[in-house]
């Protein structure tokens, strides 16, 4: 959920375009108790080894996976103090976040590409062989950890991780 003085913050300043939420880091707790537990310090941020967490709307830590990628080592988790960011267990799910391959994508418009894949640690973006076309892309959400690894690369940014 969005913190209400962002969303003011946004109307005064003209953006009124309908916004989604964020994308908290791994871990994360859920909603306004985020928003109630986080200090804004930005701890987590400077602790990311992979630098993917930014200062996002009203000082709130998000992910950008334009950046790279999340390796789930939970140094972010680490440096929370207000325990905005809390890993209860050692194979808790760090969110449930999956990547989806949109329209843009050069194989869907037959352009042979397959760095997605390649770039995929987990194996969850296959290509799948079809008659007549470029193999198409195909996204196992069972394997899918939400990491964000294939974002970054995609040459049309057309993979979303929500």
């Amino acid at each position: 959920m969005n913190d209400p003085t962002s969303s003011r913050r946004n109307f005064l300043r003209g953006r009124v375009s309908s916004h989604t939420d964020q994308l908290r880091p791994p871990w994360a707790l859920a909603g306004l108790a985020f928003h109630a537990a986080c200090t804004r310090c930005g701890d987590c941020a400077r602790k990311c080894p992979t630098r993917i967490i930014k200062q996002g709307d009203g000082g709130y830590p998000t992910v950008d996976f334009k950046i790279g990628e999340c390796t789930f080592c939970g140094e972010c988790v680490s440096a929370c103090k207000p325990a905005a960011l809390v890993k209860a267990e050692p194979a808790a799910t760090p969110w449930q976040i999956r990547a989806a391959i949109g329209e843009n994508c050069l194989a869907r418009r037959q352009v042979e590409c397959r760095i997605c894949g390649e770039q995929c640690g987990e194996g969850a973006i296959r290509f799948r062989p079809q008659l007549g076309v470029i193999a198409q892309p195909d996204i196992e959400t069972a394997k899918c950890t939400g990491c964000g690894a294939c974002v970054a690369p995609c040459p049309t940014l057309a993979i979303q991780v929500a």
